[in-house]
């Protein structure tokens, strides 16, 4: 007997599904568990799907901070995702905090360290280079090696003031160092000039905020596609999504889509102020604006699982497979008309609705349209 057994599910392919639980693991996976019960038993009636987990891989969830932060549950769990990770809100000097208030979250948390050792304390955490320090850096590593994967730059102007992309060079290089950290970038208004970061840029890094509708973005004044750009996706930069409140555009999604630009993850930047006023609101709308761009459920939902799991080396994580963890979102998609509003103002209207409808984090079944009764 499972402890927890999903009945008549199905795969973003359509396909049927049905999964076994024991503990914090998967521990039967199959379109029909034949004669199989569990403890606690969710029958889908063949109506909703189900994934692994779905994965936030650039969020702001530090609550002691007073620009960007949240609490993790509220853009976890609470929304269908199993799993965030806080993308540079803390550096070496507050990230053993961060660690220990999130022990007691439902939700799974993780951290990008901030190349800067305050975190973002104040927008220009960057804007002087004394508080990048490698030996506090490495320490706080060490310290937290479950907990850290990867670290953050923030390479706009408002940021790093006039230092360029020095940050960017120092994250490479203590990357290099550890071996196995990758880097997220988040990018902005110029200066630093995007191809510069791009070309310090190489294969497994990410770069977040790729779609965004600034003048540094991909996209030239006669909506062409950089070369630069093609040059950095083809060397194995990783493009992430990002929305945020200011870093997500339609109109260059598109182009990028129909140009072969794919992001592979899907991430929201999500913080209480985006999430409670929009554009992001949650994972879920995010995802429902990638569907509108013209991506299928079975691309989109690759993004928010393997994806993530993938570039940060999360490996029990973003698959359905036995021995994994038994992080699982169930969601329904309906048709309906939903406006979606991207960072510039602009509006679509999209017509698949997403609801998740079931979180389970680590074995642990939270029923989401309970919470919402």
């Amino acid at each position: 007997m499972f402890d927890v057994l999903i009945k008549n599910g199905k795969t973003e392919r359509e396909q049927p599904i049905e999964v076994g639980i024991k503990g914090n693991r998967i521990a039967a996976i199959a379109p029909k568990l034949e004669g199989a019960s569990g403890e606690k038993e969710i029958d889908l009636h063949g109506q909703s799907y189900v994934s692994a987990g779905w994965i936030d891989d650039h969020v702001h969830c530090y609550e002691k901070l007073t620009l960007y932060f949240d609490d993790p549950d509220a853009n976890g769990y609470k929304t269908g995702v199993t799993t965030v990770i806080d993308a540079g809100s803390t550096g070496a000097d507050n990230i053993r905090d961060f660690y220990k208030i999130t022990r007691d979250k439902k939700t799974n948390v993780y951290a990008l360290i901030n190349i800067g050792r305050t975190g973002i304390l104040a927008q220009d955490e960057l804007g002087d280079m004394d508080k990048v320090s490698k030996e506090d850096l490495f320490d706080a590593v060490v310290d937290l090696p479950d907990f850290i994967v990867g670290i953050k730059a923030r390479e706009s102007h408002s940021v790093v003031i006039d230092n360029g992309i020095k940050p960017l060079l120092a994250a490479r290089s203590y990357a290099a160092l550890l071996g196995h950290l990758p880097i997220m970038v988040h990018v902005g208004a110029n200066p630093p000039e995007l191809k510069d970061i791009l070309q310090a840029m190489g294969s497994g890094d990410v770069l977040t905020h790729a779609y965004n509708g600034k003048p540094n973005g991909m996209i030239d004044e006669n909506g062409e596609i950089k070369d630069f750009v093609y040059d950095a996706y083809d060397r194995g930069v990783v493009f992430d999504v990002g929305h945020g409140t200011d870093s997500f555009n339609f109109k260059t999604m598109k182009i990028a889509r129909d140009h072969g630009l794919d992001p592979k993850s899907l991430s929201t930047d999500i913080y209480h102020r985006n999430r409670e006023n929009g554009p992001v609101y949650d994972m879920a709308t995010t995802m429902e604006k990638m569907l509108q761009v013209g991506y299928t459920l079975p691309e989109v939902i690759r993004m928010v699982t393997f994806a993530p799991a993938d570039t940060f080396h999360l490996l029990n994580k973003g698959r359905l497979r036995p021995g994994k963890d038994a992080d699982i979102t169930i969601y329904n998609v309906t048709p309906g008309d939903k406006v979606l509003t991207d960072s510039n103002g602009n509006t679509e209207t999209g017509h698949q609705l997403i609801t998740p409808i079931c979180t389970i984090v680590g074995g642990t079944v939270y029923d989401l349209e309970a919470q919402r009764a």
